[in-house]
């Protein structure tokens, strides 16, 4: 790689409808004169150019660079030119792949919104060796999915540390409330998650395996306990539903244990909290039923077909007043192997998924870029929690709207 790549950062598929709210939160902070030195990346400079048209006078500097995500040449050529590259090319399992390879050769850091475990398996396991030798550290899942759940237990666990001079064994996360709205980007990943599922028993079984993306160890870890049905959450006092986004997250929370060592034995799954009573246990039993549902349906190629007739598709999502008016909070529990109990809460004042996710990427992307230096923190696959510790949740509460707070 250049010893002085032109960019910073560089936001690849810019045209994407995240990828767009990317764009417009760093010319929005940054400009383009300014300190961070960043550009725009995709298949279509037309489209690109036609973005740089709605951003204003400012984005008419804003540097293009054309790039297609199939083309080992194209994309080998953008890697040489910046520190970092911010990729939204999803789904990630179809189209992902090439860039990873790119950056791993290239030895550019990297960052992405991926919520795909089974591809993430697939990525370490071809080109983690390779980024360790040239430098090229590799985090995935740096939007919803999975910052606030990875940065939530890793703040946990600090204040933990500092309090009861230990780390929790046993941490839960809820979502307390939520508001926001889905893109097509965020459907076609998920239909074709549920997809090549169904047809692959392989697959459905590294699915349900909380560790698919841990290294292995030479001891039996403890059995996790996912929320699959509507139960009564002891330690939150209210009724609590699966977490559509549990799947991806608890996954990424393992590999952080494993590799920043919170606890041989550490547990941890995630939840959607639905109130009390009756009324709870009745939001908790049409949220697990709702669920069963849209992956019965996705997963029957005919009523697939019908149901994608009513869904978003790629390049659809949420209305900027909805991404402002969107917001969550999350509750994140922990107790020690010796019974000391940590309640923090986790934050976000966007649309969780897009508002809130673009400044997210954005702000790891920079961390990466000009936070991390690579003697510290050498190449390879990291989480968000294992790359970015502290800097990343300073970053995210003074630019980025999210607040990381103890409640008790």
């Amino acid at each position: 790689m250049s010893n002085s790549p032109t960019f910073d950062v560089v936001v690849f598929g810019a045209t994407s409808f995240v990828g767009q709210i990317i764009t417009r939160y760093l010319i929005d902070q940054y400009g383009v004169d300014g300190a961070v030195k960043w550009a725009i990346a995709g298949r279509s400079a037309t489209k690109l150019s036609a973005l740089r048209t709605t951003l204003g006078e400012p984005g008419q500097r804003l540097p293009i660079i054309e790039a297609d995500a199939q083309s080992a040449e194209s994309l080998t050529h953008l890697c040489m030119q910046t520190r970092v590259v911010i990729s939204t090319v999803g789904p990630y399992a179809l189209y992902g792949e090439p860039l990873v390879k790119a950056c791993a050769e290239t030895g550019t850091d990297y960052c992405d919104l991926t919520g795909e475990a089974h591809w993430i398996k697939r990525m370490i396991e071809r080109y983690e060796t390779l980024a360790q030798q040239t430098g090229a550290r590799i985090v995935h899942c740096c939007g919803y999915d999975s910052i606030p759940s990875d940065m939530g237990v890793y703040f946990l666990q600090q204040q933990a540390k500092e309090r009861f001079g230990m780390y929790c064994s046993t941490v839960t996360m809820r979502v307390k409330s939520a508001k926001g709205g889905v893109s097509g980007g965020t459907i076609a990943s998920m239909l074709n998650l549920v997809k090549e599922a169904s047809s692959d028993a392989t697959l459905r079984k590294e699915l349900a395996n909380p560790y698919s993306i841990c290294p292995p160890v030479d001891y039996v870890r403890p059995k996790q306990k996912p929320v699959t049905s509507a139960t009564y959450d002891e330690v939150a006092k209210a009724w609590m539903a699966p977490f559509v986004m549990a799947a991806i997250n608890e996954r990424v929370v393992q590999r952080s244990n494993a590799q920043l060592h919170y606890h041989k034995n550490f547990t941890y799954n995630e939840a959607m909290l639905t109130g009390k009573g009756p009324l709870g246990f009745l939001g908790a039993t049409s949220v697990t039923m709702a669920i069963g549902g849209f992956v019965f349906v996705v997963a029957v190629p005919p009523l697939r077909g019908f149901i994608n007739l009513f869904l978003p598709k790629p390049g659809e999502g949420p209305s900027p007043e909805a991404q402002r008016n969107g917001y969550f909070v999350h509750e994140v529990y922990g107790q020690t192997e010796s019974g000391q109990t940590l309640q923090v809460r986790v934050s976000g004042d966007c649309d969780p998924g897009y508002g809130s996710t673009a400044k997210m990427i954005a702000q790891a992307g920079l961390s990466l870029a000009q936070d991390i230096l690579k003697i510290d923190k050498p190449g390879g696959f990291y989480t968000p929690a294992s790359l970015f510790g502290e800097r990343l949740i300073e970053r995210l509460q003074s630019l980025a709207g999210l607040t990381f707070e103890v409640v008790t």
